[in-house]
């Protein structure tokens, strides 16, 4: 599939898609912590199992649990495609970070926003992160 020539956005652009990011992160970040807490506890019901060299495994709890995680991956999928849609690329589910390409000076940078800021006030190179973010 070919691509159209690549988006950049400006700082009023984003500001503008701060309400959709909002409804869809907060929801996303929701899942993504629940997904990860899920895993963690089906992961030390196996090492449990292991380190005993067997054991009783509830069943029906591990297939419950399961379904729910197979749950929120599909709602993480859709909440990470919703993002995506937009322009944005997400970088961490769990700081609720979104990355958008900006021409800064003639240099491709990215605009970066997170989760409860109301407007796009910092970009970073795109070889830096969250840490390295600069002020507009």
């Amino acid at each position: 599939m070919e691509e159209g020539p690549k988006k950049y956005f400006t700082p009023a652009e984003v500001k503008a898609l701060i309400p959709e990011l909002t409804r869809v992160m907060g929801p996303l970040m929701d899942a993504h912590s629940e997904a990860r807490t899920i895993r963690s506890a089906l992961q030390e019901e196996q090492d449990r199992i292991m380190v005993a060299g067997g054991g009783i495994l509830d069943r029906e709890s591990w297939r419950k649990r399961t379904r729910r995680l197979e749950e929120l991956t599909r709602e993480i999928e859709q909440g990470i495609a919703a993002i995506v849609n937009l322009g944005g690329m997400p970088k961490d589910l769990g700081m609720g970070l979104v990355d958008f390409p900006y021409r800064l000076d003639n240099e491709e940078v990215n605009l970066c926003w997170r989760l409860g800021e109301t407007k796009i006030r910092f970009w970073h190179g795109l070889d830096e992160g969250y840490a390295g973010r600069k002020p507009l």
